[in-house]
């Protein structure tokens, strides 16, 4: 066990609490065959990825995700000005509606995602993948709760 104060940052990079994939492998396989079935396109599917490991503050998820986005195709300009989308010029109005429902869901206590927010999204995606979306939201949220808890460290999925 870490000699550090509870809440502190101190070593915060020196160890990982758990290894969750050796202590729950069968809930974690069970998870990636989860994330296997979402049907969404990946360019808009990793700009997800990565606003919600942001917003959750998940250094592990953002290393991995942001490194996938860029192999996939997506500028370093767009990902530099994620965290800010709403004032980017970067973003079309289906990354938009895809990143507004993103924030309301990923904040889903405080927000219980907003009719507006959702009739947004409707205008943008077909029902399917709508549906999609938001299991690809609810399962990168899943993610950043189980890495932040381990203090799984970034770079460590290589």
């Amino acid at each position: 066990m870490s000699q550090r104060r509870a809440g502190s940052r101190q070593d915060w990079h020196d160890d990982t609490r758990i290894k969750i994939t050796e202590h729950a492998a069968a809930p974690y396989a069970g998870m990636v065959r989860v994330e296997e079935r979402i049907k969404l396109d990946p360019r808009l599917r990793h700009l997800v990825k990565v606003r919600a490991s942001q917003i959750n503050g998940c250094a592990f998820c953002i290393d991995m995700h942001w490194e996938d986005a860029r192999a996939g195709g997506e500028s370093e300009t767009r990902l530099a000005q994620l965290s800010s989308w709403h004032e980017s010029p970067y973003f079309d109005e289906r990354d938009r509606a895809a990143l507004t429902l993103t924030e309301a869901t990923t904040h889903v206590a405080e927000t219980h995602v907003p009719d507006d927010v959702w009739a947004c999204a409707e205008e943008q995606f077909g029902a399917d993948e709508l549906a999609n979306l938001v299991f690809a939201i609810a399962a990168i949220n899943f993610w950043n709760r189980v890495s932040v808890s381990a203090r799984t460290l970034p770079r460590s999925y290589r």
